[in-house]
């Protein structure tokens, strides 16, 4: 009997030595912040915002990189930009890409394991399904927007989400605009009682926020032409504008409203939608793809010898209460000097917040503060003086309140803080770093993900209506 004791007894202190390690296992971070540790791989890239992650280089992600795609003039034009970053005159990257180009490619990434960290920047046709199967294999996901582009897909992103957590990986969109400095400064007022009062209610006539933005298809982008690929225009595969850019809007909307707030579906309600083409010669068509016909594909929107593009949108809906209306226009070409435009209007009890980047601004954002009417001009004008220097300076340095005529103020942002489209990429994949370190998203993160695509999809839903 004594034996048999001290045998169940050992049993028993070794099937808790090897339990309690395991727990332990699957609680330790899986990355620590070390150089190299973060091995990224590129699926299936078509947009050039793939490429703009690797614009910059960081110590914790190592420089091989592993490309996964179908063979074709996609995946050529990325790895010609990567090129283009190595090759610079100033501050080159040295990135080293291993490409494969099977028609295997998807289960050859799955199967192959070569990194840790997928890349999503291309065909939104096929996005939602990447994001899930990545997920499922245990691999983390940098995805660019728009991770869902269909109300019926809906579905598959909540599940991603879902197996993200029990895989315990990080499933990340980029959002670059809450890097835009003055949309930061926007957001920052906005939380000073003192200056912005609190967020109007809004009606759908007169909104507490709107947020427009203006695209083009025609752009430079990193010093060079920008070359789309001709199922840009398809919207089956890279979806509405109003699912695509106004992911962003609906991000700024949520972000700048609500910080740090946990939302759900039911805080949205959907009061009106609507959805318009931008109109494409041939010329046009040919000027930014290299295709001198539309492809087959794109025959059911060709109209007399014009492509007809669903690529514009405007969703009017309240989010807990709140009236909001984001909308996105995209043209074929900038004006002379000009680029793609954001405006914004914040309304506050006290003051508007309004961002403005039209030919009188120079085609830079500028954020305006303007008194409500029946304010005291003077109050308002005394606690911004206040704030600018010893609030935001201090978190800004070189910030400074400007007055423009007596119930219009901008800030003087140094040059520093102005960083540009193309450098928000960078400045996203850092955070996505330090949130693989911390091993979590902050908890208001992925159920404001949920929200967002919910909004864009049911949008969608309600102007094909």
């Amino acid at each position: 009997m004594k034996n048999t004791y001290i045998i169940m007894l050992f049993v028993l202190v070794l099937a808790g030595c090897t339990s309690n390690p395991a727990k332990q296992t699957g609680e330790q971070k899986a990355f620590s912040g070390a150089p190299g540790e973060v091995k990224l791989i590129t699926l299936d890239p078509g947009h050039f915002h793939a490429a703009l992650v690797q614009k910059s280089m960081y110590p914790q992600v190592d420089a091989t990189v592993h490309v996964y795609a179908p063979d074709g003039q996609d995946v050529k034009e990325h790895l010609a930009r990567i090129q283009g970053y190595n090759t610079r005159q100033e501050n080159p990257t040295a990135w080293n890409e291993v490409v494969y180009t099977g028609n295997d490619f998807f289960e050859q990434m799955i199967s192959g394991k070569k990194g840790n960290v997928v890349v999503l920047s291309g065909n939104n046709a096929k996005k939602t399904e990447y994001i899930l199967k990545s997920v499922e294999a245990g691999f983390n996901v940098l995805a660019d927007k728009p991770m869902v582009i269909t109300p019926d897909l809906f579905p598959m992103l909540e599940q991603a989400f879902t197996k993200a957590a029990e895989n315990k990986v990080l499933l990340y969109d980029i959002m670059t605009e809450r890097y835009e400095i003055t949309t930061m400064l926007q957001k920052e007022l906005s939380q000073i009682p003192e200056v912005f009062g609190t967020l109007e209610t809004g009606t759908p006539e007169n909104p507490a926020i709107t947020k427009e933005s203006v695209h083009h298809f025609s752009k430079i982008v990193s010093g060079n032409p920008l070359k789309r690929p001709a199922w840009f225009f398809d919207t089956t595969q890279q979806g509405e504008g109003i699912v695509d850019v106004t992911t962003h809007l609906v991000d700024l909307v949520q972000w700048e409203a609500f910080p740090d707030v946990v939302l759900k579906k039911e805080d949205v309600e959907l009061v009106a939608a609507k959805r318009w083409t931008t109109d494409l010669s041939p010329e046009m068509f040919q000027k930014v793809t290299g295709l001198d016909q539309f492809p087959e594909f794109l025959k059911n929107s060709v109209v007399d010898n014009t492509l007809k593009v669903y690529s514009n949108g405007e969703i009017n809906y309240k989010l807990k209460g709140v009236h909001a209306k984001v909308s996105v226009i995209w043209n074929f070409e900038a004006p002379e000097g000009g680029g793609d435009t954001h405006y914004s209007v914040m309304r506050g009890t006290k003051c508007n917040l309004i961002i403005r980047q039209g030919a009188e601004q120079q085609f830079k954002p500028t954020l305006f503060i303007e008194p409500v009417a029946g304010q005291d001009i003077k109050t308002l004008e005394s606690q911004l003086s206040l704030v600018v220097p010893n609030v935001l300076a201090a978190k800004y340095p070189g910030l400074k309140l400007v007055k423009l005529s007596e119930n219009q103020w901008t800030l003087d942002i140094p040059a520093a803080f102005k960083v540009g489209h193309e450098a928000h990429f960078a400045q996203v994949a850092e955070k996505y770093l330090k949130y693989l370190t911390d091993g979590k998203l902050p908890e208001w993160e992925v159920p404001n993900m949920i929200v967002k695509y919910y909004t864009t999809t049911e949008g969608l839903k309600l102007a094909k209506k």
